[in-house]
């Protein structure tokens, strides 16, 4: 099963709720990352901490919560387990370049899922770097979906922090065009569904965080 898969329950009601004019996204993800440099300077690993909206939160935790308590990272430890795996099939939905360089990753770490006492859950997980990366040339930091089956937005506040960098280093988000994601309010299903392959939607909707060190 694949991670939309796991997701197909919650966008299905939500598609039943609202009709068939319904568009895309299914899911929204509010995201914060945070940069991680080891000791050397470099740029080591991203750290995610992706909270779900509540129908797909719900979904996720459907009989995983007992006696009426929230969903504990015990509880939801195998389905935490099963995301990471399965985002690996899609890198994450996570685009880190360097220099103009794509980024590879290697094994997530840390991976938890859990309830919070909103109700929405929350997926965090560390994401190392197959190799470091320098930030002199700027190093750039974008999740998206490209098929925009989810949304993901950057968190309005400390949406993309930096954790060990050198003094000096600074982060800025840079916002899509408006005019793009007004757009994208207006397209039904079916013009997502006649996308071809490699049309990467997704990206023109991403924010980009611009991490320069000096």
């Amino acid at each position: 099963m694949r991670l939309r898969g796991l997701m197909v329950g919650a966008a299905l009601a939500a598609t039943l709720l609202a009709g068939p004019g319904l568009a895309h996204p299914h899911v929204w993800v509010v995201v914060k990352s945070q940069i991680v440099f080891d000791a050397s300077g470099k740029i080591a690993a991203i750290r995610h901490a992706w909270t779900f909206d509540e129908m797909y939160s719900a979904f996720q935790t459907q009989g995983l919560a007992k006696d009426g308590k929230k969903a504990t990272r015990a509880d939801m430890a195998d389905l935490a387990k099963l995301q990471a795996e399965q985002l690996a099939e899609f890198d994450f939905f996570t685009v880190a370049k360097a220099a103009g360089r794509k980024q590879g990753y290697g094994t997530p770490t840390e991976v938890s899922l859990e309830e919070g006492d909103d109700k929405l859950v929350t997926l965090r997980f560390t994401l190392p770097l197959k190799e470091t990366a320098s930030a002199g040339r700027a190093f750039a930091l974008q999740v998206y979906d490209p098929s925009y089956f989810v949304s993901f937005e950057y968190d309005k506040t400390g949406a993309v922090t930096l954790d060990g960098a050198p003094a000096g280093c600074t982060v800025n988000i840079v916002q899509p065009p408006p005019l793009i994601a007004e757009d994208a309010k207006k397209k039904d299903e079916s013009f997502f569904s006649g996308l071809s392959p490699g049309a990467e939607f997704g990206v023109k909707l991403a924010s980009r965080a611009v991490v320069a060190c000096p």
